[in-house]
């Protein structure tokens, strides 16, 4: 399936493939071909056991170093290639917490839901923190450049890693309240 635009001005149809930044769709193919590979060499077992470790099983923790890991990580590797990586050390680290489970069983154990969405939160809201961090990001940047407007790497983290902060540290609030101290 192929999507057309229809230029108004000389009311041809153009594949709108071709329209696209072919830098862009590069950089997203490279990425993603990077992030298999990271995945496939085992670092994503390493990490696993590197978090644990670190907290100790500690659900509270492991959902705080989750999400303040995935917003500092996705400031500079894109969220959805990085949540894509980050899915599988989730399932490991819960096979090593609960082996006994598997399956939908183990996905939505009651446990683990704080750390999905410390996965989550911190991977969106991460990516606002530079240029680089979200699609939409790298997207606004080149037509702003292609406008007239560069915007530089620096310039959109002076504002951009603030902003980022303060959402994440929200976010942080939000799943203390509702998973640890609300229990909801």
């Amino acid at each position: 399936m192929s999507v057309t635009a229809v230029n108004r001005e000389t009311k041809t149809n153009r594949c709108a493939w071709y329209s696209a930044k072919r830098p862009t769709i590069f950089f997203f193919m490279g990425l993603f071909i990077i992030i298999g590979g990271i995945v496939k060499v085992g670092l994503i077992e390493m990490a696993s056991n590197g978090v644990l470790a670190i907290t100790q099983g500690n659900m509270f923790a492991t959902s705080m170093v989750v999400m303040w890991f995935s917003a500092f990580a996705s400031a500079f590797v894109d969220n959805i290639p990085y949540v894509a990586t980050m899915n599988p050390l989730i399932i490991d680290m819960a096979q090593k917490l609960w082996p006994d489970l598997s399956g939908l069983a183990l996905l939505h154990k009651p446990e683990l839901m704080p750390v999905w969405w410390s996965l989550a939160l911190g991977a969106c809201l991460g990516g606002n923190g530079t240029a680089i961090g979200a699609s939409a990001n790298v997207i606004v940047v080149g037509m702003a450049e292609k406008a007239g407007h560069k915007i530089s790497f620096g310039k959109f983290m002076l504002y951009g890693m603030p902003i980022m902060i303060l959402t994440v540290a929200v976010s942080t609030l939000y799943v203390w309240l509702r998973y640890y101290v609300l229990g909801i």
